[in-house]
């Protein structure tokens, strides 16, 4: 037995920084992603919906070259790929890539192993940047949206799928834990540990939720313009037809008006 295993978990991982948390923490939820609600996209038509956001917020079109961030098991990365773009995607987590090229092995689709705070991509190299559910785990916004400016081309476009995963209201909690004993009384086991979710939370920037205005702010700071809102309704009520009763109490207690997509352009001039 080594030290480290003798040690508590706390002792054991003090010299750990909030990015190795956050790696072990989806490198731990790989195997069980795709079930997670809202992650899997279920159905073709939810699919051509995400597709219609990101040819209009994006603008992106066949040929477009598209730097994908925390790229996952690759669900973006079908709607991109059905799309007709050539991309490059970019994921903390190995496990996270081994299962997302399972799903591509096209060669317009090229993974890599990188943090998408720093993407270490070339200057002015992309049409668009796109992620999904990353913005409320990082570190340094700043830094990262300075990054993510500095890899799009003049006329460039960021699109940021998202949400608020923090605020909560009496009913909301209400309808989440009604949410919980249901999939107790079924026999479903909880998809990822919540201690380390909230240990990790505790320690990103948006740890009080991320606020569409604040990210359009913080945006505008670093230079974007041509915003744009969506409220993802649109894919909201395909996630609906798909979804369990469980998962139908959880859209209710907020998880679908807590989300959104915001666009945005890096200007020519």
């Amino acid at each position: 037995m080594t030290i480290a295993t003798r040690l508590p978990l706390e002792a054991s991982r003090a010299n750990f920084s909030v990015k190795d948390e956050i790696r072990d923490y989806w490198t731990s939820r790989a195997e069980t992603f795709d079930l997670s609600f809202g992650h899997k996209i279920r159905t073709d038509a939810e699919l051509l919906a995400w597709a219609s956001l990101f040819r209009r917020h994006g603008r992106i079109a066949d040929g477009a070259r598209v730097l994908e961030l925390a790229s996952g098991t690759g669900e973006i990365t079908r709607v991109l790929a059905r799309i007709g773009c050539d991309i490059d995607a970019i994921d903390l987590c190995e496990a996270m890539i081994e299962r997302a090229r399972r799903k591509h092995p096209e060669t317009r689709v090229r993974f890599h192993l990188g943090d998408a705070e720093n993407t270490m991509m070339a200057d002015n190299a992309y049409d668009a940047v796109v992620c999904r559910h990353l913005v409320w785990t990082l570190v340094d916004p700043v830094a990262a949206f300075a990054d993510w400016w500095r890899v799009l081309k003049p006329g460039g476009r960021l699109v940021i799928a998202d949400g608020d995963w923090v605020s909560t209201t009496a009913l909301s909690r209400l309808l989440v834990t009604l949410s919980r004993t249901l999939d107790r009384l079924r026999g479903n086991r909880p998809l990822w540990d919540q201690a380390a979710h909230e240990r990790i939370m505790a320690q990103v920037h948006f740890r009080q939720g991320l606020k569409a205005r604040e990210l359009h702010l913080m945006l505008a700071d670093a230079g974007f313009t041509d915003m744009q809102l969506d409220t993802l309704s649109s894919v909201r009520r395909r996630q609906w037809q798909a979804a369990s009763w469980s998962e139908r109490l959880r859209l209710v207690a907020g998880y679908g008006g807590r989300t959104f997509l915001l666009s945005a352009t890096k200007p020519s001039t």
